[in-house]
Parts: structure tokens; sequence; C-alpha cells
């Protein structure tokens, strides 16, 4: 693709590094094919060559963010099934990562718009008052059918009930201590499923792992970093790196695949900075998603019994983000577990972060859809590896979900997912 950026601009990093992405675009079509939103809408400008197009021709004027190009490039899930298929390896993350760093900051967005993302930005990444609104938002909800329509959506996937915090703490190895592993809290995970941290710790416990909280870590910064919220993106990758190189894990394990690709990010969102480059890299480098720590530890100690039929599905960031489509169904299936996945298994389920607050329409017309290729599968649960995921597909599914790690666990002497109340062992 041709470019016409000024020798000015091109001495600011990141549309240096936006001019070279956009070189490899060579206008192929395969990126449509397997863009969610393109599939459902069937508008050019809705896949992933048109926003490079809309992208292209935004940051070469210089001009604040036209309207009509905000609105598709909001539209993109960030799912990057694109890259997965893209013949030339067109990195449209981190393109899209400083197109929406571009809108946050040339373009006025309308007052309730605006007002949600800086609440959202606000609440999700901080627990306790994620709980406090969670709470509020039940207590809403007879007053539903009267409300607006993204908050409205907002009070209808509020849980019903919420499970006690559970932190981890710290949980010592069973025999030998082979390695030390951090495991990332999670900001919703932590009060929507604590049960997945405690099912990582029991089985990395039983494979030899000292496994614990490092203090001082929050939110990894997805949520931020996707609103193009940049400076309060950086702030929490610095928070944590500071924390982990405190307490010199010898992995990082991440049971939210949406916030594995963002802590594996770290090293590209700090390159700039000569004070955090290097600290940066390395903490990228210990960051595991939870199946690839059970894969490098050697899945042992796996019990005899009659288990469920399992659909897998894998999340786009682990699949597509984290190029991991395998991984933990390879697991489940050598713990025993009969694992069949979706026909178009790598379209986006429509949770994406905050997708499904912003982009309601759109996200309920892809959990439906894949709600309904996993129901097909005729299995008695489905599998993920991301909480929003478990979240989303969990509204319109009729087979119950829960994290691939819960199943592993109950599978080498962990409690049962499937029998809530089942008590957890440590």
């Amino acid at each position: 693709m041709e470019t016409r950026f000024t020798n000015k601009q091109l001495h600011q990093a990141p549309i240096k590094v936006a001019n070279d992405i956009l070189r490899t675009c060579v206008h192929c079509v395969f990126c449509t094919a397997t863009c969610p939103t393109y599939v459902v809408l069937g508008d050019e400008l809705d896949s992933p060559r048109g926003r490079i197009y809309q992208i292209k021709d935004m940051l070469e004027s210089g001009k604040p963010a036209p309207a009509n190009t905000v609105k598709h490039v909001d539209r993109c899930l960030s799912c990057l099934s694109c890259m997965t298929t893209c013949p030339s390896g067109v990195d449209y993350m981190h393109l899209v990562d400083h197109a929406r760093v571009y809108i946050e900051d040339t373009h006025k967005r309308p007052l309730p718009d605006s007002a949600l993302r800086i609440l959202l930005a606000m609440v999700l990444p901080r627990p306790k008052l994620f709980r406090l609104s969670l709470i509020g938002a039940r207590l809403m909800k007879p007053l539903r059918a009267v409300l607006p329509g993204r908050l409205k959506n907002m009070i209808g996937i509020a849980p019903d009930s919420l499970p006690k915090a559970d932190p981890i703490g710290t949980v010592k190895a069973q025999g030998e201590t082979r390695m030390r592993v951090a495991i990332l809290p999670g900001c919703a995970q932590q009060v929507l499923a604590p049960r997945i941290n405690r099912a990582a710790a029991r089985l990395m416990s039983r494979l030899g792992c000292e496994v614990f909280e490092a203090e001082g870590v929050g939110c990894c910064g997805a949520l931020t970093h996707h609103m193009g919220k940049e400076a309060a993106a950086l702030a929490a990758a610095r928070q944590n790196i500071e924390a982990w190189e405190r307490a010199n894990p010898d992995l990082i394990a991440i049971t939210a695949s949406g916030c594995g690709s963002t802590v594996k990010d770290y090293g590209f969102m700090l390159k700039d900075d000569p004070a955090w480059a290097d600290r940066a890299a390395a903490i990228s480098a210990k960051a595991r998603d939870i199946s690839e720590v059970i894969a490098e530890l050697g899945l042992e100690g796996v019990e005899e019994f009659e288990k469920p039929r399992v659909a897998y599905h894998a999340p786009c960031s682990l699949q597509h983000g984290q190029k991991n489509l395998d991984g933990p169904a390879d697991l489940l299936k050598t713990a025993g577990f009969a694992v069949s996945t979706p026909k178009n298994a790598h379209l986006c389920c429509g949770s994406a972060g905050t997708y499904n607050i912003m982009q309601p329409e759109m996200a309920v017309e892809l959990g439906g859809r894949k709600a309904k290729s996993l129901d097909v599968l005729d299995a008695e649960v489905i599998a993920t590896g991301n909480i929003g995921c478990l979240i989303q597909i969990g509204e319109y599914a009729g087979t119950p979900v829960v994290h691939s790690i819960e199943l592993l666990d109950w599978a080498t002497g962990g409690p049962s997912p499937l029998a809530p109340l089942a008590p957890l062992k440590n």
C-alpha cells in the first residue's frame, strides 16, 4: 500500500510504525472472509482492509478523526482473525491500537459515549468498585425495560449473584518445588469467577509449583489500552512490571487470555521508553497463558473416571493474539476428555473486552451465532480460556460453560466445575 506521510510525520515513532505496517498490505481480500463484522454486515468499511484505508487517510491528514472513521474503528472487535488469515503479515493489531489512541486524542465523542467510556475505565479495572457496581446493577434490573440501549444492556448482563472473594495468596508446591509462578489475579475475573484462579493454583501446585499473587499487581491495562487511553494503559503496565520485578517469579501465569495478550505485548507498548523498554520486554518474556504453563510442566496425575464430552471454544485473544489455537484442547484430550470444536471456530463470540457493552447489537448477533455453533456439537460442557468468552457464551448457550483449567484440575483430583456446591480443595 502506498503511503504519503510527510518527513515530519515520519519522525514520530507511532507514525513510523504505522507507515511500515500500512506498506505491508497488498490489498488482497483474504481478511474480509474471516472478519466477524464484515461477515455480519457485508460492508467493506467494516472489514480489516476497509479500516486500514480509513486509518491511513486519518493518520496522513493529521486532522481530528472523522466521525465516520470512528464509527467503523469502534466496530472492530480487535479479534485479530485478520492477522491469522493475512498472507502478507500485516500487523493490524498495533495499527488499530494506534488508531484508537489517535481517535482518543483528536475526536470529541458525544457526551453519553464519552461518559460511558470514562465510567468503564474507572470501574472495571478496580475489583471492589466493580463488585459494587454489579450489586447496583442487579438492584436496577426491574427498571431495565425503561432504560436507554447501552445502559439496558449493561444491566442485563449483570449476574444475579456473585461468589465470595477468594484471593489465592500463596499456595505451596506439593512435593519438590520446580518453579515459582505468579498468577495474575485479573480484574473482572476475580469478581465474577475466582474459582478459575483457584483451580489453576491447585493444578500447578500438584505439578510442583509455588503459586502466588505478587503484591502490587493490578489491572493489566487491556481495558484502557483498547479504548485508546494510552497513558492509563502504560501506567498500569509500569505498575505491574515493578511488582513482578520485586516478586521475581520464574513465570507469570495468566488465566484470562485477553489479559495474556496485553502482558505479552508490554515489550512493544513500552519499546520507545528508554527507562522501561528492557524491563517490559523481560516481563513479557515470562508471561504465559495458563495452558502454556501446564504444557511446559507436563500434565500428570490424570484420574480415571467417566468424563463429559467437551466443546472447546478458542478465545480470539488466544488463537489469534497469542497464536495458541490447539494448546488447551490438546491438554483436555490428554486428560481424557473427548473434545470437539465448532465450525467457523475463528469467528469471535462478541465479548471482546467491553465490546458487548459498547456495541450491544453486534455482540448479541455474534454471541448467538457462537452459542449455536457450540450447542450443535452435542457436548455436555463448553470449555474456553477467557472470562469474557465464558460469560458471553454462557448468556446464549444451552450448555454449561467453564474454563478449560477447571476441567484439567478436576481430571487431576480437583472438584468438579459442574457441581457448584462441591467443596473447594486447596
